[in-house]
């Protein structure tokens, strides 16, 4: 009634070696009693016949084969061998011993040469050789281990290595596949890394102090001092601030110059390079060519110490001068405590500062402005002088005009009358005199736009005339010329009204005072007639005048200008008739007397 016929594993693997197992459990999962024999008296009952059997005995079971990669897996055989290599470079050795390992794997009857790594050997070193089979002749044939024993010499690839010793492993492997052992040899080693081992090994006893108790004591520690090298004696000269290192460790000065920014140097900061520096030489015959050799102890009678270094000291390194004017606090502790120094009070070396010499201003010679002159004296190249921007973008193209007279001893002079123009963008001012036919005089431009200083200004602070300056009946000095300003354009009034509070009160009341009695002129022309009936008017009047007796109208005119002394175009109804009369001007006509209504204040003026 069994239904399952499974036969349990008795093979595996362990450690990547295949091996068998007895059976845990029977066909079919059935229960195995325990056995109380041994494994060696299993082997025998099986491989002994039975005694009472008929026909020929079964033969016992040949022994299991095992492969030789199997057998001899991880077994190594291993030899400490040297060969010479031979130095051809170097006067102080002719030849060289290495020392090598050589492995022969007996899996594969491979080979390798490995050779210790050496710290700081110069040599390229680890595998010489790596795992391969080694051919040993030109047969073709290949080096075996039967080949390998202690004491011979071994070519391989042009280079004899002598084995001289082996592990134990490889002495029982030999002796067990009958092959006798050398007797081991000793190591042959480098003469030249041995005599450098003794040498270094022996130590001399140094007369003086020890340089190495100096080292192990005052290594790391470095007395700094603040120095100055005065160099202007020569050409372009100046003093150099630099520092002065002082090694303790072995009596050595480095100089390191101290570089500011834009100071025009090169970047170099060792000025001397970390040396000993001698103080004073043994006396010597003054032929011999010292000066191309190096300074050797024998030379120098003394060499530079801490003791030569301190604050306010002077110190001459290979011709360059130093002086000492301040250390660092762990130099102020080594001085304090080896020498019993205690005043470290730094020496000031700074410069003092030279007088400024006053600038003389020349005197102003006329051309230009004064600002545009003075930078001729301020620089090599000079520059224009700065305006101000903003201000000229705010202002650009605002002109305030004035009509002004020319005040002159000449009587030719007293009837021209010339356009102040004032630019608010510049302060500038230009001055223009309207051309008037049969006068003599061409006009045109008389001043071209420029600032104008006014009378009693210097040329190292000139005062410009400004817009506050220009008042109805004011005089305006322009380069010794004199003009009275006798009118003004609306539009000055309507700027100086829009920005009263940056005007004097008395200049904006002057111009309105002057454009008052033309407003009411006006007011009162345009509320009483039209201005047609007053222009047909007119024409009237100066048909009628045409036929009486010609007279000046030159004259006719400075007699008006010469009464009206404030310039403001009115006059006195009595005075305006008066003149007329001298003139022989008819007033008493019914044409006259209306226009002289028409044009006539409340105040008894005409206009």
């Amino acid at each position: 009634q069994k239904t399952s016929f499974h036969r349990s594993q008795t093979l595996d693997f362990k450690n990547g070696y295949a091996f068998s197992r007895l059976p845990r459990e029977g066909v079919g999962g059935d229960t195995l009693f325990e056995n109380h024999l041994s494994q060696d008296e299993l082997d025998d009952l099986c491989a002994k016949g039975a005694t009472l059997t008929y026909g020929q005995v079964k033969r016992p079971a040949p022994s299991r084969f095992t492969p030789a990669f199997v057998a001899y897996d991880k077994k190594v055989l291993k030899f400490d061998a040297y060969f010479q290599e031979e130095v051809s470079i170097s006067a102080e050795e002719h030849y060289r011993i290495r020392h090598v390992c050589l492995y022969y794997y007996l899996e594969d009857d491979s080979m390798c040469i490995i050779e210790p790594r050496v710290r700081n050997s110069g040599l390229l070193q680890g595998k010489l050789m790596k795992r391969h089979r080694v051919p040993k002749n030109e047969q073709g044939d290949y080096y075996h281990w039967k080949d390998l024993n202690l004491g011979i010499n071994l070519t391989i690839y042009g280079r004899t290595y002598r084995l001289v010793n082996c592990d134990p492993f490889t002495k029982v492997f030999l002796e067990s596949q009958g092959l006798v052992v050398n007797p081991p040899e000793e190591l042959v080693l480098d003469p030249y890394t041995e005599q450098r081992r003794t040498s270094a090994q022996k130590r001399i006893m140094p007369t003086g102090p020890d340089p190495f108790r100096q080292f192990l004591t005052y290594d790391t520690k470095v007395l700094r001092f603040y120095a100055i090298w005065d160099d202007t004696n020569c050409a372009f000269g100046d003093h150099h601030p630099c520092v002065i290192h002082y090694f303790l460790a072995d009596d050595t000065v480095e100089v390191r110059e101290v570089h500011k920014r834009n100071d025009g140097r090169d970047p170099f900061p060792v000025l001397m390079r970390r040396q000993r520096l001698p103080k004073i030489f043994v006396d010597k015959n003054k032929n011999f060519p010292s000066c191309v050799l190096e300074i050797t102890d024998h030379e120098v009678q003394e060499w530079y110490s801490p003791k030569d270094f301190g604050i306010g000291k002077t110190v001459t390194l290979l011709g360059r001068t130093f002086l000492i004017y301040d250390c660092d606090k762990f130099t102020q502790d080594f001085y304090r405590e080896k020498y019993g120094i205690t005043d470290f009070q730094p020496v000031d070396v700074n410069e003092k500062p030279l007088e400024k010499v006053p600038q003389v201003i020349p005197p102003y010679n006329g051309f230009g402005i004064p600002e545009d002159s003075l930078q001729n004296c301020l620089s090599l190249f000079p520059k224009p002088p700065r305006k101000d921007i903003m201000k000229m973008l705010e202002n650009d193209h605002k002109v305030l005009r004035y009509q002004v007279a020319l005040e002159s001893p000449v009587p030719e002079d007293k009837n021209r009358r010339f356009i102040l123009s004032y630019f608010l963008s510049d302060d500038t001012i230009s001055i223009y005199e309207p051309p008037v036919r049969n006068s003599g005089i061409p006009g045109g431009k008389y001043l071209k736009r420029t600032k104008v200083t006014k009378p009693g200004s210097t040329p190292e602070n000139p005062i410009y005339y400004e817009a506050s300056d220009f008042t109805i009946g004011s005089t305006i000095e322009v380069f010794g010329h004199r003009f009275v300003i006798i009118d003004a354009d609306e539009y000055v009034l309507n700027y100086l009204e829009g920005n009263a509070e940056s005007f004097p009160a008395a200049t904006v009341q002057s111009i309105r005072d002057h454009f008052l009695p033309r407003k009411v002129v006006v007011e009162t022309t345009s509320s009483g007639i039209p201005k047609k009936d007053l222009d047909d008017l007119i024409v009237e009047v100066q048909k009628e005048l045409k036929l009486q007796q010609p007279f000046n109208t030159r004259q006719f005119h400075e007699a008006f200008h010469h009464f009206d002394k404030e310039g403001s175009g009115f006059l006195d109804k009595a005075r305006f008739l008066n003149i007329c009369d001298r003139f022989d001007v008819p007033t008493s006509t019914i044409l006259l007397k209306k226009l002289i209504d028409y044009c006539s204040c409340d105040d008894n003026k005409v206009n």
